[in-house]
């Protein structure tokens, strides 16, 4: 699973331009102020965030992009260069020291968060009567590591665990019971996108604008491992872009096998956003919006497991920094896994829904202010730990230049101070942005984020 990983992380990094997860960081002008968007994301830009905005006066005729990305990955429990070396050194081996080391450090229940968004082609047009309409693809992968002592003792000591020394005569106690607080969850998906937002009421003083937004999403993978006192909620559905050896269970006549190569889905979904904008005089907006309304059925290569008597690993643990492979080997569909999988033919789920309100001040064409909380509306892989509030700015000291700034806090995260950089002319606009200045340096808490874009246009200009 760690290739995928790395195939896409390199591949945001190498388009020209380029949890938990927040869906804003293939947006790079959002990005530089920590994901405050409800009130600033003008078109295609808007879609995901508030469809409503695309019916909002000004902005401009058309607008379109290649290539917008962004990835990052955040740690509450880990110190910077152990999160580095996670990331950038996954051959290295480990020694038995730092095995030691991350059992007690990945004792947590928000060890990691990370994200990796692109918006690989986004085009928005104003048209008279209709409104505004924007189209976009976007591939958008986001995970979550929360273990408690067992599970972390498990993953990095494997055999040699703790719990499997003080087991009496083999006699091993349910998943449910030994891994209880334990999170595992990661989301890949390719969506399609068609938002549509228009003016409403139009008054002296005060415009509405509504909106509406539909995706077509390919599943390209997903684990979800949730643990709680009594209950085991396990299951996972895999591109054979994973490389996921699947043994004998590919015999079994209620396994759909999925085989050959590219992001070939294994589960597909529609979700819908609404939302509304106002404008209120000159300088007050406001937006309301709920996004990724709807469901995913998942059906290749998906297996389940239920709450069973925890097995014992025949491996010594987790022996590298590859940590997303090998803890797939050992929590999801390994050989060598603590839980027994069954063949599974379908399994729905919905979309992580979410509930954004915002708040801005538009002071002048150099100054823009706003504030966003978000909402997770349901619990499931891919969705927000918590809620997210935060305030961001747009100041342009000259026309050519904008710098964004911020804060943020919630979503798993800690408290992030964003800074963003964009060149900007009358039809053209390219930067790059990161979701927390200090986290990059930070020794404690770290967070890794970046986002870019470097051909993004904006042509002609709408008068009303």
């Amino acid at each position: 699973m760690n290739r995928f990983l790395l195939l896409t992380t390199a591949g945001l990094l190498a388009l020209p331009g380029a949890g938990w997860a927040q869906t804003e960081l293939s947006n790079f002008t959002a990005t530089g102020r920590g994901g405050v968007a409800t009130t600033f994301a003008t078109d295609y830009q808007a879609i995901g965030i508030n469809p409503a905005n695309l019916g909002r006066r000004g902005g401009a005729l058309v607008s379109f992009t290649i290539g917008e990305v962004g990835a990052g990955v955040s740690s509450q429990s880990l110190t910077r260069q152990q999160l580095r070396k996670f990331v950038f050194d996954t051959n290295e081996a480990l020694t038995p020291a730092q095995k030691q080391e991350f059992a007690r450090a990945f004792t947590s229940d928000n060890v990691a968060n990370f994200s990796a968004d692109a918006t690989t082609l986004g085009l928005s047009v104003q048209l008279p009567v209709i409104g505004g309409v924007a189209v976009s693809h976007r591939l958008r992968t986001s995970g979550h590591i929360g273990l408690n002592q067992n599970a972390a003792e498990i993953a990095f000591l494997g055999r040699d665990a703790p719990i499997y020394q003080a087991a009496v005569a083999g006699n091993l106690p349910l998943v449910s019971e030994a891994l209880a607080g334990t999170n595992l969850q990661m989301t890949s998906l390719s969506e399609f996108n068609v938002a549509w937002g228009k003016r409403v009421l139009d008054l002296p003083l005060f415009q509405l604008s509504a909106g509406a937004g539909y995706r077509y999403i390919q599943g390209v993978g997903i684990i979800d491992i949730r643990v709680e006192p009594g209950n085991l909620r396990a299951y996972s559905s895999l591109s054979p872009l994973f490389d996921v050896n699947y043994g004998s269970v590919t015999t079994n006549p209620s396994f759909n096998l999925k085989t050959g190569a590219g992001l070939k889905p294994v589960g597909q979904g529609h979700g819908f956003d609404v939302g509304l904008a106002a404008e209120v005089g000159k300088t007050v907006r406001l937006g309301l919006a709920v996004t990724d309304l709807g469901q995913m059925t998942w059906t290749g290569n998906l297996l389940t497991a239920n709450d069973q008597k925890l097995k014992k690993l025949k491996s010594e643990g987790i022996g590298s920094y590859n940590f997303i492979k090998e803890a797939a080997e050992i929590f999801a569909t390994g050989t060598d896994s603590l839980f027994e999988y069954k063949a599974s033919q379908e399994r729905r789920a919905n979309l992580p829904t979410r509930l954004r309100a915002g708040a801005g001040v538009r002071l002048s064409e150099y100054f823009e202010a706003g504030f966003d909380v978000t909402l997770p509306l349901n619990d499931v892989a891919g969705n927000l730990t918590s809620p997210f509030v935060g305030a961001g700015l747009d100041f342009k000291p000259t026309r050519w230049l904008r710098l964004s700034s911020g804060l943020g806090g919630g979503a798993g995260y800690g408290l992030s101070v964003p800074l963003g950089i964009t060149l900007s002319t009358s039809f053209y606009e390219a930067g790059i942005s990161t979701r927390d200045v200090v986290g990059l340096v930070a020794s404690e808490n770290p967070y890794l984020s970046a986002a870019a874009g470097f051909l993004r246009f904006r042509l002609g200009s709408k008068s009303n």
